[in-house]
């Protein structure tokens, strides 16, 4: 019940987050998928080297 309700939190304020300040919202998700892209760039390098 209670990770019910915090999944309900975190989407509520994602779509306040993103209402209230669009380019930071937009930012946030750049970020996080640089770090993902960065992530899986470096992986591959590590894998190919093995």
């Amino acid at each position: 019940m209670l990770t019910k309700i915090a999944g309900w939190l975190a989407i509520a304020f994602a779509a306040w987050y993103l209402l209230t300040d669009p380019a930071g919202a937009a930012g946030v998700v750049l970020g996080i998928l640089r770090g993902l892209h960065s992530a899986a760039s470096s992986l591959s390098t590590f894998a190919s080297h093995l």
